[in-house]
């Protein structure tokens, strides 16, 4: 049986707003179930381990979806998202390819983490698919490939747009603006309208822009495994 590491922040603090974030739960329940019901092993890892933060908003009944219900109302689902392992324990030999669901958190933690990094280099250097959504695509600025260049450099890549965090109005508190950090790695930054799906595959390489295409994302790691 094949086994994808799903990666998940751990920073549940919405820069200095006082509010909480997290990650966004249908970036996570979408792709959860694309993995699962396609009989996929599951190991759900996070910074800290245990019961990482959600964003409350994404819980809120306008951004409900089937998988999320689904996900709520699982107890083998729940009983993972509780007791997500430490990263720093993970090794990539165990795994065929890496996910990372989006919401604002992983802009301050993930971003940054040296697990997370080093994962993310070693998944590209043995040939196995990197997926993000959303958010999550900021985890791939400061991985580098065999050479020492930016992973993301000539890459065609996507993630929250610029015009889209303007619409949620956190363009200030945000610590990057994805689409303006990937054009200064060198990354060749592709979207469509605000709130459409949409993904890009580049080699190993794979990124979808917002929550909406989360499932898409999954079914492209899917295509590729």
């Amino acid at each position: 049986m094949k086994n994808i590491l799903v990666v998940l922040t751990s920073h549940d603090a919405l820069g200095n707003t006082g509010e909480k974030t997290g990650f966004w739960l249908e970036e996570l329940a979408a792709p959860y179930y694309e993995f699962i019901d396609a009989g996929y092993s599951l190991t759900l890892a996070s910074p800290k381990g245990g019961l990482p933060p959600l964003d409350p908003k994404s819980n809120l009944e306008d951004f409900k979806t089937d998988d999320t219900r689904r996900f709520e109302t699982d107890e083998t689902a729940q009983h993972a998202l509780a007791n997500t392992v430490a990263l720093s324990t993970v090794n990539q030999e165990d795994f065929d390819a890496i996910f990372y669901p989006g919401g604002h958190g992983p802009l301050w933690d993930l971003k940054e983490d040296g697990d997370s990094i080093s994962l993310i280099e070693s998944f590209y250097a043995a040939n196995k698919p990197v997926a993000a959504v959303c958010h999550a695509p900021a985890v791939l600025l400061n991985a580098k490939d065999n050479s020492g260049n930016a992973l993301v450099a000539g890459k065609k890549v996507t993630g929250f747009s610029n015009s889209e965090e303007a619409a949620v109005e956190l363009t200030d508190i945000v610590p990057v603006l994805i689409e303006d950090a990937f054009k200064a790695f060198g990354a060749e930054y592709q979207k469509a309208d605000d709130w459409s799906e949409f993904v890009v595959e580049d080699g190993l390489l794979l990124t979808g822009q917002n929550p909406a295409s989360s499932k898409a994302l999954a079914k492209l790691v899917l295509e590729r495994l």
